[in-house]
C-alpha cells in the first residue's frame, strides 16, 4: 500500500507493507501528471515497506530509463542497508541527485535546498 502527498513541486510517497505493481502504477501515474506540469522532486519513504514484488523492480527500471532526466532531486528514507544499495544502483539510471536518508526531516531539508 502507498500513501501519496503533494506539496507544490514535491511529491511524497510512503510505502506501507508490501509494495506491489498496482501501487507502483499509481505512483507512476501521479508523478507523470506532475512532470507534465513542470517537474517534481520526490521523497520516497520506505521505512515501513516490508517487501516488494519482482514486477515492481522491472517497472522501476523501465520508468527510470524513460524519465532519466526528469527529476532534479530524489530523497529516499530507509534504515535498511540493502535498500540503500538498491538506491545506489538506481542512481546509475537517473540523472538527478539521489540520496538516502535515515531521517525524513533531513530528507525534506535537502529537497528544499536550491
Amino acid at each position: 500500500m502507498i500513501a501519496i502527498k503533494d506539496q507544490g513541486k514535491l511529491v511524497s510517497i510512503s510505502v506501507i507493507g508490501e509494495f506491489t505493481v498496482t501501487d507502483y502504477k499509481e505512483f507512476e501515474q501521479h508523478v507523470l501528471a506532475h512532470l507534465k506540469a513542470g517537474g517534481v522532486n520526490l521523497l520516497l519513504d520506505l521505512r515501513d515497506m516490508v517487501r516488494y514484488t519482482l514486477d515492481v523492480v522491472w517497472e522501476e527500471v523501465k520508468f527510470n530509463r524513460e524519465h532519466r532526466y526528469d527529476f532534479r532531486k530524489i530523497a529516499v528514507v530507509t534504515g535498511n542497508e540493502w535498500m540503500a544499495w538498491i538506491v545506489w544502483l538506481n542512481s546509475l539510471l537517473v540523472d538527478g541527485e539521489l540520496r538516502v536518508f535515515d531521517d525524513p526531516g533531513a530528507a525534506l531539508e535537502w529537497l528544499a535546498e536550491e
